[in-house]
C-alpha cells in the first residue's frame, strides 16, 4: 500500500493541485476511466465541503488529505477543522422539498459515486473516507 500525506490551505484553488495527484496514482491503479471520473468528483465535493463548510475558507485552517492506493483500490481520507455536524439530520436532497435547498448535496453525491464512503463527525472537525475499487 502506498500512502500520500498532504495539507492544504482553506481555498478553492488548492482543489485543483488534487487532480494531479489522483491522475499520477490513476496511471498505476488504472481504474476504469468513467469510475476514475466519478472518484474525483467525489473528492472534489470532500473538498470543498472540508474547505467551505468546515474550514470557513479560514487561512488559519488546513485540510489533511491521505491518499492511499494499491494495485486494486485508492482510498482519499479528507479532514477539515471545523466544528462537525450531525450527518443524520441532512435533508434528504432527493425529496421535492429539499430540491433546492443547498446543504445534504454534496454528502449524496459522494456516496453515490464511490464504493465506499465514511463521515467521521465531531467538534474537532470532519473526516471523509472515500474509496473506489478497481
Amino acid at each position: 500500500m502506498e500512502k500520500i500525506v498532504l495539507k492544504l490551505k482553506s481555498k478553492r484553488s488548492a482543489i485543483d493541485s488534487i487532480e494531479t495527484y489522483l491522475n499520477d496514482i490513476n496511471k498505476s491503479v488504472g481504474l476504469d476511466e468513467s469510475k476514475f471520473l466519478n472518484f474525483q468528483i467525489a473528492v472534489s465535493e470532500a473538498l470543498i465541503n472540508a474547505i467551505v463548510h468546515g474550514n470557513h475558507e479560514s487561512d488559519s485552517k488546513i485540510v489533511k488529505m491521505e491518499i492511499q492506493y494499491n494495485d486494486n483500490s485508492i482510498t482519499v481520507k479528507i479532514k477539515d477543522e471545523g466544528t462537525g455536524f450531525d450527518i443524520n439530520k441532512l435533508p434528504d436532497p432527493t425529496q421535492e422539498e429539499n430540491l433546492f435547498k443547498e446543504h445534504g448535496r454534496g454528502i449524496f453525491i459522494m456516496k453515490s459515486l464511490v464504493d465506499n464512503f465514511i463521515c467521521n463527525s465531531d467538534e474537532s472537525g470532519t473526516e471523509y473516507i472515500l474509496t473506489i475499487h478497481k
